[in-house]
């Protein structure tokens, strides 16, 4: 057990006569990969927007950073938290450089990387002076991933992250994810690509329809590091590359 880092109690989120999330209960620990599962509607994105501190629950309690963190309501830890939307949330007439000294200009309170360190980590070229608006959509998706890192987040919380991306870059991006576990940091990860993504999920939750189906071991817990290896190899000789 590592410790719970966050903790939903009989969440529920109402739009009207709508459930988006109904009466979930789960909780998640330090340091593990938890991949967020379900069909379209069934509250994976509000889910993870609502522990971010971007929507507040109709009923029930969010706590985040518990234990031995001093628990909190995820409105006042979001400088603790990094979240990664379907929007990259990034300025298009700037370039990734300094679109980053932007972002990590409005941590005061954190210990950031640099610009230039959270962009290599994800593949990009910190030299690169074209704006992002002319960026692949790839590399935007990546550009997104490292406004995320800059400030060092203790929770990673990350909707769809490797859309348009190709699977190299995919895979360069999970195994950047894997080495966080030797940091305590916890990640919530949803996508539609549940064959990309599985092997590095300690736990897979599922939703169904705004409440949680089930919550099951995944196979980084089982087969650790070497499967995650073993997967990622295995789809880059696949694609060719």
């Amino acid at each position: 057990m590592n410790g719970i880092i966050a903790e939903f109690e009989e969440v529920s989120k109402l739009y009207g006569t709508f459930a988006a999330l109904r009466k979930v209960s789960v909780r998640f620990e330090r340091g593990r990969a938890y991949l967020v599962l379900g069909p379209n509607g069934a509250g994976k994105s509000t889910l993870l927007r609502t522990l971010a501190g971007l929507l507040r629950p109709s009923y029930g309690k969010v706590r985040v950073f518990g234990a031995d963190g001093s628990a909190e309501a995820p409105m006042e830890a979001r400088e603790r938290i990094g979240y990664m939307s379907h929007a990259t949330m990034l300025y298009d007439e700037f370039s990734g450089v300094e679109n980053l000294r932007y972002f990590a200009s409005l941590y005061r309170e954190r210990d950031c990387v640099t610009p230039e360190e959270a962009l290599r980590s994800v593949g990009l070229d910190p030299a690169l002076a074209r704006p992002v608006g002319q960026y692949s959509q790839g590399m935007r998706q990546r550009a997104s991933l490292a406004r995320v890192l800059v400030s060092r987040p203790e929770l990673l919380l990350l909707d769809e992250p490797f859309s348009n991306m190709d699977i190299a870059s995919a895979h360069q991006m999970l195994r950047l994810l894997e080495t966080f576990r030797t940091e305590q940091r916890t990640i919530l990860l949803t996508t539609h690509q549940r064959e990309l993504a599985e092997p590095l999920a300690d736990y897979v939750l599922t939703l169904e329809a705004g409440a949680v189906a089930s919550l099951e071991e995944g196979p980084y817990a089982i087969r650790g590091a070497a499967g995650l290896e073993a997967a990622t190899a295995g789809a880059v000789v696949r694609s060719g590359r």
